[in-house]
């Protein structure tokens, strides 16, 4: 939380422009701690939100391109990225719009994602779509962790293996509830097909 605060204090609102860098590579331990430092009013609650957004959509944008553009060459000569971008490449396949909204929360996963979905034939407009949204869930649940509860956080900041465990229990748990959602979601349209199929079949 410290390092937070220097930052705050040597920067002033050039901290957002960071919060934008950070955040287009992983950043979820320093949103938190951002979003607490927010909840004191050492910033802009609402700015720093639009800051993590923009970064992490911008960020996942650029290696979804570098995918596209350089991932067969770099697989070739970086062939230990092979496996993780396999593994990335099968969930895409079976459940393309779920994985592209949900990987954010996969801890270690985000980038090697983003440039393996580059890879795929995926197009790039829907992948933009997908990614805004995803961007979006994550900076609010970050961000809004950080101003809520923060504070539990920074007072486990010595151990450092908790706090990166707590990290990990926030993106799985956030995971959890959207993944609930988007199958919540999915029932409630097989149904209402089900009974317009059922509908129809009365009706002839």
């Amino acid at each position: 939380m410290q390092h937070i605060h220097e930052l705050i204090h040597r920067n002033g609102d050039l901290f957002y422009l960071i919060t934008f860098v950070w955040t287009a590579l992983e950043g979820e331990t320093f949103v938190i701690f951002a979003g607490l430092a927010a909840q004191k009013g050492a910033l802009n609650v609402w700015l720093l939100f639009l800051a993590s957004w923009l970064g992490s959509m911008c960020g996942d944008q650029i290696f979804f391109f570098i995918g596209r553009r350089f991932g067969v060459r770099i697989l070739e000569h970086m062939p230990k990225f092979k496996p993780p971008v396999e593994r990335a490449l099968g969930w895409l396949e079976k459940y393309a719009t779920l994985f592209i909204l949900s990987y954010r929360f996969m801890y270690g996963l985000r980038n090697i994602s983003g440039a393996a979905i580059g890879m795929s034939h995926l197009p790039w407009k829907r992948f933009t779509i997908l990614n805004a949204i995803a961007a979006f869930i994550w900076a609010a649940a970050f961000v809004g962790f950080g101003y809520l509860f923060g504070d539990v956080i920074a007072h486990m900041h010595h151990k450092q293996q908790v706090v990166e465990t707590s990290v990990r229990e926030i993106m799985l748990t956030t995971l959890g509830l959207f993944a609930l959602i988007i199958i919540g979601r999915l029932l409630s349209i097989w149904w209402h097909k089900r009974r317009q199929k059922h509908h129809h079949s009365h009706k002839s």
